[in-house]
């Protein structure tokens, strides 16, 4: 199968770029500068020149391939009006690729984030938000499996709050890069809230899994860990840095301060029995603790 991937570069698409490799597919890679054109080539990818605003482009790669998967989304949490931006710019790109892809019965796998419900972990069949900060996203993913009704097969791979690896990534890795910044290895609140996390390596075959054999319109849940407490992950941080750990108020962390707070433990029982998916990489505990000083 010829894969067309935006965000192929980054921690997440390089790993799922080597798995699609790895299995027989041949990959065209999003890449909008000549440094990210030259590490898609050393992959053994072919690259594409463009970016996520180049609707054109998206429509043309989605238009010679036999699939794409969706990665890529500008991560600026700096302010809400930032990332009210990215996910607009998200929306138009989906919604290009979901167009080239129409009425073929061709894969399109794009990305989310778990769901959290009170009380208890999320599982696949639970809704995405469509309001709060990430609302936004919901509604374009939604979209997205909505167009399984005009002839694309369409899925979502929902990924945890942390993707890591080699203790590097997701909002784990935003709570290291906030602890070097600022003195201080922080967790809102009282830290007893959970996340999920995954390795990037684990979440790659599951993308690759979709691609292959999801049916239309379904979301899957790329958990293996199902929920870390928040003050274990600064533990880590706090010993491996030198650091103090201590709470901090959820405002530390700008638009995210709910998702910082909020407990989201997730579930994937369903998508490791339907799409015989089994993460077998270190745990984000574990992970942590390659984080240099």
């Amino acid at each position: 199968m010829r894969v067309f991937i935006t965000g192929g570069t980054g921690l997440i698409g390089s790993a799922v770029i080597a798995e699609l490799l790895r299995h027989g597919h041949a990959v065209l890679a999003l890449a909008r500068s000549e440094a990210s054109m030259e590490l898609v080539r050393r992959a053994g990818g072919e690259p594409l020149s463009g970016g996520l605003a180049d609707l054109d482009v998206l429509r043309a790669g989605a238009a010679q391939a036999d699939g794409v998967i969706h990665l890529a989304f500008s991560n600026d949490f700096s302010s809400s009006d930032a990332l009210d931006k990215a996910i607009a710019e998200e929306t138009a790109a989906l919604m290009a690729l979901g167009e080239a892809l129409i009425g073929s019965d061709r894969p399109l796998v794009t990305v989310s984030g778990t769901p959290w419900i009170a009380g208890r972990p999320s599982t696949e069949t639970d809704p995405l938000p469509i309001d709060g900060p990430v609302g936004g996203r919901g509604r374009t993913v939604s979209a997205t499996l909505a167009l399984a009704s005009r002839g694309v097969r369409s899925s979502a791979i929902r990924l945890p709050r942390t993707v890591h690896n080699n203790g590097m990534g997701g909002f784990a890795g935003l709570l290291t890069n906030i602890a070097r910044q600022s003195g201080v290895s922080g967790y809102a609140g009282d830290g007893e809230q959970r996340w999920p996390a995954v390795h990037a390596l684990d979440a790659a075959v599951l993308f690759r899994l979709a691609l292959e054999s999801a049916e239309a319109g379904t979301a899957w849940h790329a958990v293996a860990d199902e929920g870390d407490k928040v003050s274990d992950i600064a533990t880590i941080i706090g010993r491996r840095l030198g650091l103090p750990v201590q709470s901090v108020a959820p405002e530390t962390y700008g638009p995210l301060g709910p998702i910082f707070a909020a407990d989201q433990p997730a579930s994937s029982a369903h998508t490791r029995q339907a799409l015989n998916w089994a993460p077998r990489h270190p745990s984000l505990l574990e992970d942590l603790e390659k984080i240099r000083p």
